[in-house]
């Protein structure tokens, strides 16, 4: 059988949440041939026991080991080395893709090379990580980067390329722990091949559950965003104004009481962490980006 399309999921302990993109995979309308790769990262818990269970019903379902090294970089990386279509859909592990998705995402990229599908967060956060991170994110259009005008990108969950551009630029930054999509959108739009924002394609995604794991998510998104900036420059990235950083700042210090206000509670640590990450990244990687 000849796949048109490989599926790749990297999960790592997952095992409350892949239940429901397997099922979501399972109710796919796609009538051409594709196969579903799970990039397993070192799970402890029960989510490889669960993903051998739907074998049965999703007969295309290959699971893998990629547990060499930590990241969900590495594990994609490995995805699509065992992938057998020339073009390869991301998916994650705790995200919900519609019914159609396969569809859409396959005739995208066959049309644009290189696609992001539209994302919303309505069904699966719950109120609090909706008020922290919002429904905005890539919901009508690519994400446009907020400090200086360069490339746009996308999150990885629902992405689409062909295997050969992939290959071309080397995969995921396996040392990119955070920020790992965004570094991959610049690196194939400087080879000159454009991101396409797909509005058909849509998942159904969700936020960091948890206000402790969205702090720790924040601050690594804000370290790891001035690494980006560490690594780009060289290749036309203008230089962070430092007139951006210092009113972000000023913004949260004047809203400093939204932290003892349940309605604003969770977006003011949302933005105080992303901040904090910035000043510690500035720090270890010795370039300042506030």
């Amino acid at each position: 059988m000849s796949v048109k399309l490989s599926v790749v999921i990297p999960c790592f302990n997952e095992e409350k949440m892949i239940s429901t993109a397997l099922d979501a995979l399972g109710r796919q309308t796609f009538d051409g041939d594709w196969e579903i790769i799970i990039a397993d990262n070192g799970s402890t818990d029960k989510t490889l026991k669960i993903a051998k269970e739907y074998k049965r019903i999703l007969p295309d379902l290959k699971i893998i080991d990629a547990s060499g090294k930590r990241g969900a970089a590495y594990a994609r990386n490995r995805g699509v080395c065992a992938a057998s279509g020339e073009l390869i859909a991301f998916c994650d592990a705790d995200d919900e893709v519609t019914d159609d998705w396969i569809a859409n995402i396959y005739e995208a990229i066959l049309k644009y090379d290189f696609v992001a599908s539209r994302l919303d967060s309505e069904k699966l956060s719950d109120p609090k990580a909706l008020e922290a991170k919002g429904n905005k994110r890539q919901r009508t259009g690519l994400i446009k980067y907020f400090y200086v005008n360069y490339f746009p990108h996308a999150d990885v969950c629902g992405m689409g390329v062909k295997k050969s551009i992939h290959l071309s630029v080397g995969g995921f930054d396996e040392t990119m722990l955070y920020c790992e999509d965004c570094d991959y959108c610049w690196r194939i739009q400087l080879k000159g091949i454009a991101l396409h924002f797909e509005h058909s394609a849509l998942v159904n995604n969700r936020h960091q559950k948890g206000a402790v794991n969205r702090i720790k998510q924040a601050k690594n998104w804000g370290e790891y965003n001035v690494l980006l900036n560490k690594k780009f420059r060289p290749l036309g990235m203008p230089a962070a104004s430092w007139k951006v950083g210092m009113s972000l700042w000023w913004n949260l210090i004047k809203h400093t009481s939204s932290v003892f206000k349940k309605s604003n509670r969770e977006s003011w640590l949302w933005n105080f962490s992303y901040r904090l990450g910035h000043l510690y990244g500035s720090i270890k990687y010795k370039i300042l980006v506030l």
